[in-house]
């Protein structure tokens, strides 16, 4: 193996580890509760901290060091955009802000930038997307457009290409549009493909190859369990994968290089889970339980150890 061979691969084990945060979410009331896994060994999740805002309907970024939760509805769209450490648990800080106030937003990762796309505050749908270094606290800076204005939709990433998959407007008309940017380069999204049926309140997980979508809505209150994938770094329409055990929107997933993890949802109206379900992203077929949350909750943002290379 030759010394940059050898350099590359030191750093990469170094950056990365096999553990997944869930933070906030909705219980019934608002939660700043976060919980985190070891994603290669299924069982309960254990407590983490708290976020410094109670907030749900979130996303979370990551650089496989220190994971990044922007956005979110406290009763109001909030700007607020925390950090935690992912190796150590503990109560989040203040990174700084995005460039406006949402919730709803998706977000997708590289080693060094995080990138939140759309969202809405109140009855203001945004296509907006903003950017931050990930290593360094600051307020986020505006990086482009999405091809439509939307929120609730997934955001899947290979390292180098952020997907965001599905969402919905403020009139609930449901999209199946996935798009594309390149996370180090600033600039408008592009059209990768459709999901195979509209849908919103999804969740994602990817290695580095493929980015998996998982459960969501698909109209008004109809819920779904599909799982379906795309090849990332190949344009086209997403194909069927598998089905989650368990009927539900907005989970929230969280991977290693192997494993998804899609944790929480919403069963109903008013009735939430905790249970978790993984599947071997490179393989297809239907998910297998995992474990549960520390307590039901829906709508709440995940971050990982690990950042596809």
């Amino acid at each position: 193996m030759s010394g940059i061979m050898q350099m590359l691969l030191s750093t990469y084990v170094k950056r990365g580890s096999d553990r997944g945060v869930f933070g906030g979410g909705y219980t019934g009331a608002v939660s700043a509760v976060m919980d985190y896994i070891t994603i290669s060994t299924p069982g309960a999740a254990t407590s983490f901290g708290s976020l410094t805002l109670a907030r749900y309907y979130f996303s979370g970024v990551s650089d496989a060091l220190r994971g990044c939760f922007g956005g979110g509805f406290t009763g109001a769209s909030s700007n607020r955009i925390d950090y935690i450490t992912i190796a150590t648990t503990g109560n989040a800080t203040i990174f700084g802000n995005l460039t406006n106030a949402r919730d709803g937003a998706a977000g997708v990762s590289s080693l060094t930038r995080g990138v939140f796309g759309g969202g809405a505050a109140g009855t203001s749908i945004s296509s907006v997307m903003d950017y931050i270094t990930i290593a360094t606290t600051g307020n986020a800076v505006s990086f482009g457009t999405l091809t439509l204005a939307r929120q609730l939709m997934a955001g899947v990433s290979n390292g180098t290409r952020g997907v965001f998959g599905g969402g919905v407007n403020i009139s609930t008309t449901y999209y199946n549009r996935i798009d594309y940017i390149t996370i180090a380069t600033t600039g408008n999204a592009t059209i990768f493909g459709t999901l195979s049926t509209t849908r919103a309140f999804v969740g994602g997980v990817a290695d580095s190859t493929r980015g998996v979508f998982g459960g969501g809505v698909v109209s008004g209150s109809t819920r779904t369990n599909i799982l379906e994938y795309i090849t990332i770094a190949t344009l086209g329409n997403a194909v069927s994968f598998g089905t989650l055990t368990v009927i539900r929107s907005s989970a929230t997933g969280v991977f290693n290089n192997t494993r998804g993890v899609f944790g929480g949802g919403s069963i109903s109206g008013t009735s939430y889970t905790a249970v978790m379900d993984y599947i071997t992203i490179a393989t297809t077929g239907n998910a297998t339980n995992f474990g549960n949350l520390t307590g039901v909750r829906t709508a709440t943002a995940g971050v990982s150890g690990t950042v596809p290379t």
